[in-house]
């Protein structure tokens, strides 16, 4: 494991766009002395680009009473994490997901059946802002977990080229969650840099012995993959400002449909998602 946290700790300090880190910052500011530490990562990411899209943030804090002024976001957040935001800064626009550092940690690893964080750290991600170094370092151990644990969750194929397993893998996770993305989008998480998933291959594979004993069924986490992401997707309609014009932008832009919302379904955003599912499901631009 420790080769794996070498890589892992040097890929989190790779520069960013300082626009990344001053917005890092400003998030951080939002929650106060709870903040801990912001991780940077998704498409802007991969893609370089940062102008008209959505930046993708995860902030850690040291609990969840200490990072609200309403005590039922903490209370939402400990239940369900996380809980996820809309937030503009220097001409930017963002959604950064909330997580306590104990379950920053538990979400990167085995002991959950929840794939969406292991399954998101297991990719690129920066670490641009970090309250202290302990702060930096636990973050570091948290992202360590999770290229093993996506790894083991997909099970080893006799014969299987390392680039092939990481691609199955990413694979099964995006089947495990309501995705408006096209069916090849987790091999092109690979393609866009095979080089970074070969250099990872070694010691991720190297440390599966310690993940491997936690294994549960596609079709179980597939279950509830979906109805935490309608649960998710629920709660996000009380904190995320805009959160169905941005769901069907989303939608729109991997998908390739035209959803355009009336005004009620603006003003009810919860009832909106609801409305557009089955119609979502049936065509596939939801899976």
């Amino acid at each position: 494991m420790a080769q794996l946290r070498a890589l892992v700790a040097e890929e989190l300090e790779l520069p960013v766009d300082p626009r990344v880190t001053d917005m890092a910052a400003a998030i951080a500011r939002e929650h106060g002395e709870a903040s801990r530490s912001v991780l940077f990562y998704g498409s802007c990411l991969r893609q370089r680009e940062l102008d008209g899209l959505m930046l993708d943030f995860y902030l850690v804090v040291s609990n969840y009473r200490a990072a609200y002024k309403q005590a039922w976001l903490a209370i939402a957040n400990r239940l369900l994490p996380p809980n996820v935001f809309y937030f503009e800064h220097g001409g930017l626009v963002a959604k950064y997901a909330v997580l306590s550092e104990e379950d920053f940690v538990r979400l990167n690893g085995p002991e959950t059946t929840n794939v969406s964080v292991w399954a998101r750290f297991a990719q690129p991600s920066r670490l641009v802002w970090a309250a202290s170094d302990v702060a930096r370092q636990r973050a570091i151990d948290a992202v360590t977990r999770a290229a093993p644990t996506l790894l083991a969750a997909a099970g080893e194929k006799s014969g299987e080229p390392p680039l092939e397993w990481w691609k199955r893998a990413f694979a099964l996770t995006y089947s495990a969650e309501l995705r408006a993305e096209p069916r090849d989008r987790a091999s092109s998480v690979v393609e866009i840099d095979p080089e970074r998933y070969a250099r990872f291959s070694a010691p991720a594979i190297a440390s599966l012995a310690q993940v491997e004993s936690r294994q549960r069924s596609w079709a179980f986490r597939r279950a509830t993959g979906k109805l935490l992401s309608v649960a998710r997707l629920s709660k996000a309609s009380l904190t995320f400002a805009g959160g169905a014009d941005y769901i069907a932008w989303k939608i729109n832009r991997h998908a390739g449909t035209g959803i355009q919302l009336a005004p009620w379904q603006r003003k009810h955003p919860l009832l909106a998602g609801i409305s557009l599912l089955p119609r979502l499901l049936k065509s596939g631009a939801v899976r």
